[in-house]
């Protein structure tokens, strides 16, 4: 058990039993415990194998290759439509976790199993993700915003439009930060 992990849920209030359920799972398939991102995560040989988080409505495990699991019961879930490799089984309370202790432990062998094979998720380029209508007139209307935007690495260009979900945030987002895209800048910059 490592201590930060323990320090961090030792504050969680939410999901405190919960957590601590997912943990011992996630402990007892010997995966290394390390805080990565302020949240537990179980690594093998360096390599991010699952991840505990919470939310308001729910916890969940994250697989990071979850993308080539097989998911025979169907409970992997895809966060959004631009998630690629990870997949989340997701619980709203420690019975959840109970019922499906069974099916949580043979999925993070299959993790496992898939990290020890070396096989990796097949990303999509930047320009097979769909732009957002705001977001494209604005690139159409502006060839020098459409040039700056097209030198941008793919990660800075995704994260323009990647989590807008209004149109209102999309659009206020391309107006708000055409000066960073001209100066070559990403979101986060």
């Amino acid at each position: 058990m490592n201590p930060l992990v323990s320090k961090v849920h030792g504050k969680e209030r939410r999901w405190s039993a919960e957590y601590a359920a997912l943990r011992q799972l996630c402990l007892a398939s010997g995966l290394n415990e390390e805080l990565k991102w302020g949240q537990a995560c179980y690594d093998l040989c360096g390599s991010n194998v699952v991840l505990i988080h919470g939310f308001k409505n729910y916890c969940a495990l994250l697989f990071m290759k979850g993308a080539l699991l097989k998911d025979p019961k169907s409970i992997l879930i895809r966060q959004t439509k631009n998630v690629q490799a990870a997949r989340q089984i997701r619980f709203a309370s420690l019975a959840d976790i109970n019922k499906q202790r069974a099916a949580v432990k043979a999925y993070i062998r299959e993790a496992i199993a898939v990290e020890k094979s070396g096989a990796k998720v097949k990303m999509r380029s930047v320009a097979q993700f769909d732009v957002p209508a705001e977001f494209q007139k604005r690139l159409d209307d502006d060839p020098k915003l459409f040039a700056a935007f097209h030198a941008l690495t793919p990660g800075r260009q995704k994260g323009y439009f990647a989590g807008a979900k209004q149109s209102v945030t999309r659009a206020a987002r391309v107006e708000k930060h055409a000066l960073r895209i001209l100066k070559g800048l990403g979101l986060d910059d």
